[in-house]
């Protein structure tokens, strides 16, 4: 019924308890989860688990807070893409909350991810922070509306959303939605269309209200759908079904 399009069950705060793991998504009705590469040394970890388990996938990636980490090529994304399990390219992106000073080297990394992810033809896992209108211009730069993608964790302003919804991408919530304080989220979630947005965990970050300040798992995804069919008034199986269907249609490689 639920599908988190973005979470990290390879870190250890879930990596020693996944049984426990799979066992409240199967009890939560969270069918499938994608797995987010952050840093190319641990991506074995993540293929791993999607080889593992018929219904994780896997993305390839590095994240740009990681400064210091092997710096990917075009080609060597390329390459680790080239599995049925991986469906996605990231998270990459831009952040300029974490870190300061010269982020040129942010921003090349970024290209480097869009120009693999147009080659390979599979979507783009953008995380965004602080950076939006770098990030949005990049993204004309380099035509990432070739690959698509989505914005993933999604916390800027309807006009971000809309100009990245122009360019063929979706916008993906997490437990943010949830929070007291995500009023003009929640506006977000309601303007939108349905057809373009995803729902996801962020785990093991994020947890949704009811559960904020736990660990998060993928089976708290439910959460989410649950705040955004009550912002749109719609049934929560709805939300539940066309976010389904978005997370297909967008990550083609994967396969019920």
């Amino acid at each position: 019924m639920y599908i988190d399009s973005h979470c990290h069950i390879n870190f250890p705060d879930l990596a020693g308890k996944l049984p426990e793991v799979f066992g409240l998504m199967a009890q939560n009705q969270v069918s499938h989860a994608l797995c987010i590469s952050v840093e190319l040394e641990k991506f074995p970890e993540i293929l791993a688990l999607a080889e593992a388990h018929p219904n994780v996938y896997a993305s390839v990636g590095v994240h740009p807070d990681h400064e210091d980490c092997t710096e990917p090529s075009v080609a060597e994304l390329v390459a680790l893409a080239d599995h049925p399990r991986v469906v996605a390219i990231g998270e990459t992106g831009l952040d300029y909350f974490r870190l300061n000073g010269d982020l040129e080297w942010q921003r090349d990394r970024f290209r480097t991810h869009i120009r693999a992810a147009r080659s390979c033809r599979k979507p783009l896992v953008i995380h965004t922070r602080s950076a939006a209108d770098d990030t949005l211009r990049i993204m004309r730069e380099e035509q990432a509306g070739d690959a698509g993608g989505v914005m993933h964790c999604f916390t800027e302003s309807l006009a971000v959303a809309e100009a990245a919804i122009e360019m063929g991408f979706y916008i993906s919530f997490s437990g943010i939605v949830t929070f007291k304080n995500a009023v003009a989220l929640r506006e977000v979630a309601a303007a939108i269309p349905l057809q373009r947005m995803l729902i996801e965990t962020d785990a093991p970050y994020l947890a949704p209200v009811p559960h904020r300040g736990q660990t998060n798992q993928p089976g708290f995804v439910k959460h989410v759908a649950e705040e955004i069919a009550r912002i749109r008034g719609l049934p929560v199986e709805t939300v539940g079904e066309v976010t389904s269907q978005n997370f297909f249609r967008l990550f083609a490689a994967a396969r019920h």
